[in-house]
């Protein structure tokens, strides 16, 4: 099932994970496009605030980040009150200004690790882009030139590094799979109860 607003209409009734908010997890390989589905999500939730983790990891901490998103934005919105983070410049290798962010019936928390182990528990939910892995990095190397080929190559590494000390797509309630139309809804492996709230029977 393709229906974006449908699926909106079912996340916003899931019961609130971090404070006041439902907070959902899009988590994939880099590549795969969860940028690109998290938007649309977004748009479909009539504007949900979107945090992507390029914006938390740095340079130096890939995946090292999550004492700062923690600090940052999981528990000042678990107490109802706004996030305020300092987005990562990856071109001047510095944080920027800061941004706050509101908390909202829904959010989403975008990018490679959003579902790990560390960030589960503020979760309503987590959504796993699907994709194999070499396929998606792949296509992130064609969206980004040849100038980043070395950090691309350092990546890897790490992003592979990362999924088999942390995995999240075993924790996944949704299993998200492009088609020519749109997405397909999955229910996903997760031990949870959330897909039944999320994926109705005959999507997955």
């Amino acid at each position: 099932m393709n229906d974006l607003a449908d699926h909106a209409r079912r996340l916003r009734a899931l019961p609130p994970s971090c404070g006041s908010v439902r907070l959902l997890a899009v988590d994939g390989h880099a590549g795969s496009g969860k940028s690109t589905f998290a938007g649309r999500l977004a748009a479909a939730l009539g504007g949900a605030p979107v945090l992507h983790l390029d914006d938390v990891a740095t340079h130096e901490e890939l995946f090292g980040w999550t004492d700062r998103l923690r600090a940052q934005v999981l528990d000042p919105l678990s107490r109802g009150e706004p996030a305020r983070y300092s987005p990562y410049d990856w071109t001047a290798r510095r944080f920027g200004p800061p941004r706050t962010l509101t908390p909202a019936p829904v959010m989403l928390v975008e990018g490679v690790g959003a579902g790990r182990a560390a960030v589960r528990p503020f979760l309503a939910g987590l959504l796993w882009i699907e994709g194999e892995s070499e396929a998606s990095w792949e296509r992130g190397r064609l969206r980004d030139g040849p100038g980043l080929s070395e950090f691309w190559d350092g990546w890897t590494v790490a992003e592979r590094s990362h999924f088999a000390d942390d995995p999240s797509r075993p924790f996944a309630d949704v299993v998200i799979r492009r088609t020519p139309t749109g997405y397909a809804w999955l229910k996903g492996p997760g031990p949870t109860a959330v897909a039944s709230h999320i994926v109705t029977v005959g999507e997955g």
